[in-house]
């Protein structure tokens, strides 16, 4: 019975209008994003690409990003405190529970079947131990997953976190394209706290 849920819940996920899942939406320390007037991108000087992401990955998905931004009524700056992160995760299976036993969490923040985003900002850097929390949806076989954290870097503060979750084919995401990369994104920014401006809203 275990076996066929999984199953089951992955065909739904194939046969579902879009191929992109928001695995999670949250907002930390009750933060006001729309007080936020500026923002910077997470750049590959800030730390290391993700193991399988390549610099195009990495331009694509942050033009994704910064555009949904600007359509909100942000500006870029890059001497912002309100910085977003990215990270990227590649895995066979996502769990609901964490396989860290309570008391122990040798690096802060979320993590996937035992595999931590690799995010081109350490979270450890900014990352508290009792943000360790969040919760994912189960039963997809192969998974890419893409994570973006908003941090007010000045003062090291978590502020909001999403996932968007891909099924993998032939050993790829779907990270690795124009089109797949803006539905993606799109599907992150789907619950973002700060809405689009009236002129970017579709009718």
């Amino acid at each position: 019975m275990k076996k066929i849920i999984p199953f089951v819940l992955f065909i739904l996920l194939l046969a579902s209008c879009s191929p992109y899942t928001l695995v999670n939406s949250e907002t930390y320390n009750n933060a006001d994003l729309a007080a936020y007037k500026t923002f910077r991108i997470v750049t590959p000087a800030d730390g290391h690409l993700p193991p399988g992401m390549e610099s195009v990955t990495y331009y694509n998905i942050a033009a994704a990003i910064r555009e949904q931004m600007l359509e909100r009524g942000f500006t870029e700056n890059a001497s912002s405190p309100l910085l977003i992160n990215i990270g990227l995760t590649v895995h066979k299976e996502i769990e609901t529970e964490p396989a860290v036993p309570p008391g122990y969490m040798p690096y802060p923040g979320p993590y996937y079947n035992g595999l931590y985003p690799y995010f081109m900002y350490p979270r450890m850097n900014y990352w508290a131990n009792y943000y360790a929390n969040a919760q994912v949806i189960t039963g997809i076989y192969k998974e890419g997953v893409l994570t973006m954290d908003f941090v007010n870097i000045q003062e090291k503060l978590p502020l909001y976190s999403a996932s968007v979750a891909t099924i993998v084919e032939n050993g790829q995401a779907r990270f690795r394209n124009l089109q797949g990369i803006a539905e993606a994104v799109q599907t992150l920014f789907s619950k973002f706290p700060v809405p689009l401006l009236p002129q970017y809203r579709k009718n």
